[in-house]
Order: structure tokens, then sequence, then C-alpha cells
């Protein structure tokens, strides 16, 4: 697994890390507004969230190797499976080392976080069990979701209220519901990577059987599909400000990158350009989400302080 150091962290897919990030630091933040931060909460939940992320990338290329999903008419970056880099008895050997590592990580964040309440930790410890499921199944097994167009419902879920609103609770010790606005934002936002991924790919899908989104609706209520997705993810967040943010002119610092959302969904209406060309947008998203939530951070734990 160790053959070549390069290939595996290109397999990595380091470019999705930051919506692993997003989703943590947006809930630590608001524990943080709630008075009720902890580190070792945050760098738990922090290795855990990059564990999961990194599990679900090398599970997705031992998946579409399998499945033949990818292949010579791929648009994205060349897979080490399907380059010959990497064998598929290495990747599912990977897939198993990283699982349990997500796994033990898991299990510490509980113990810091949830130690003396048993039930919340048996929910949690549930859940994680789950979210690796879900990490390994989008597209292995024999009947993948990711392969039947439900890979959108779980990516919101997962990333953005498990993930924003899972790290508030582990902070905080108790729910509050309009934590679910920057959550559903956070969701949105990384559902819009999912989606312009699939769009990318939407040629090879069809002929290897994947039924993404875009592959059922079409290339043009894809893009459609993708401004909602955006249009949707700001709407939540800026009622956020709005509702609970009501005079505190730092938490727009976020605004700054506003533009990158923009050209982002007029990249998804570029019907003549090479899918190829989607490559970057993905990153721009990915970054773009991270650095909203960085912003909001600042804006907001500088009047805290």
């Amino acid at each position: 697994m160790a053959l070549n150091i390069k290939a595996w962290i290109i397999s990595f897919r380091l470019r999705t890390l930051p919506l692993a990030l997003s989703g943590i630091f947006m809930g630590s933040i608001l524990a943080a507004e709630a008075g009720s931060f902890k580190w070792p909460v945050f760098i738990w939940a922090l290795l855990t969230a990059l564990f999961l992320q990194i599990l679900s990338n090398l599970a997705n290329d031992y998946g579409d190797a399998l499945s033949g999903a990818d292949n010579e008419e791929r648009q994205g970056p060349r897979r080490m499976i399907q380059g010959g880099v990497i064998t598929l008895k290495q990747m599912k050997r990977a897939v198993i080392v990283t699982a349990t590592l997500a796994l033990i990580s898991g299990m510490v964040l509980i113990f810091v976080s949830l130690k003396g309440r048993q039930l919340a930790a048996l929910a949690f410890f549930i859940l994680g069990l789950l979210t690796i499921t879900a990490a390994i199944r989008y597209t292995v097994g024999r009947n993948p979701y990711g392969y039947r167009g439900f890979g959108d419902f779980y990516v919101f879920l997962f990333f953005g209220l498990m993930g924003v609103g899972g790290t508030f609770f582990l902070h905080a010790g108790m729910w509050e519901w309009p934590v679910l606005l920057p959550a559903s934002a956070v969701g949105f936002f990384s559902t819009g990577v999912l989606n312009l991924n699939n769009i990318r790919d939407i040629e090879s899908d069809k002929k290897s059987g994947k039924k993404t989104l875009p592959v059922m609706m079409g290339r043009k209520p894809a893009a459609f599909y993708h401004l909602s997705l955006l249009v949707m993810g700001w709407i939540a967040f800026i009622l956020w400000l709005i509702i609970f943010h009501d005079g505190n002119v730092g938490v727009w610092l976020p605004l700054i990158v506003l533009p990158v959302f923009v050209l982002n969904a007029i990249s998804a209406f570029r019907f003549g350009a090479p899918s190829s060309k989607l490559d970057s947008q993905l990153r721009n998203l990915s970054l773009g989400t991270l650095f909203l939530v960085i912003f909001y951070g600042t804006g907001s734990l500088f009047i805290i302080c």
C-alpha cells in the first residue's frame, strides 16, 4: 500500500478535504458562539471527518473500478486503479484500514465529548457506523446508492446536517434548532460539489450504467439544479445572519466569497465547453465553502472577543 506515495496522495483527493473541514469548522464556530467550544472535541472531530472523507474517496475509486464507471472516456483526473498504478486488492485493503481509523477516531471523539452520557454516546456510535457504511456503500456493493441517484441526499445529510449539527451537539451537549440553517447551507454547497462532479462525468456515467441525478434529468436541468443548490445555500445562510445576528456587521464578511459562487453557477451553464473544464470549479466551490465558513467565524468570533 506504500509502494507509491504520490499515487496514494492522488487517490486521497486532497482537494475534496475542504468540504470535510467546512462542516467541523462551522459546527465548532456555532459552539464557540454558544460558549461551549472544546478543543479535544474540535481536534478529534476534525480527524474523524478527514478519515471519513478519505475513506469515501478510496471506496469511490474501488467501486467505480469494479463497475467500469472509471474508463477511458471519463473526463476527470485519471484514477490510480484505472491507470494500473494501484491494484484492486491494494485499494480494498486501504479502504479497510481507513474505515478502521475512522471508527477508532470516532470512538475517541464520542468518549471525550459524551463521557457519562450513555444514551447519547450510543446514538452517536450508531450514527458513526452508518456514516462509515454510507461512505463505502456510495459505489461499493450490489446496489450502491450513488448509482441510483441518492448520493445528493446523503451528501446533504452527512456533510451538512450531521457534519455541522453533530459537531455542535458534541461541543455543547445539547441541540438548538436554528443550527439547521447554517448546517443546511453547508449541506447545499457540498451537494453542489457532487452535482458538478456528476455533470462532468455525465457521458461516461451513462455508458457505465451509473444513474446519477444529472444522468437521469439531463445536462440542462442539471445546470438549473446546480444553480438552485447554490441559491438555497445562500438563502439559508443569509436567513441565519438576518434572524440571529441582527446588527452584527462582522458576520457579513463571507459575502467576500459570493463572486466565487456566482462564477461557479455560470460554469454549469457552459454547455458547449468540454466537461473537463469543470474540474477547476469543483475545487473552487469546495474552497469557497471553506472560506465562507472561515470568514463567518472570523467576523463572529471577533464580535465575541
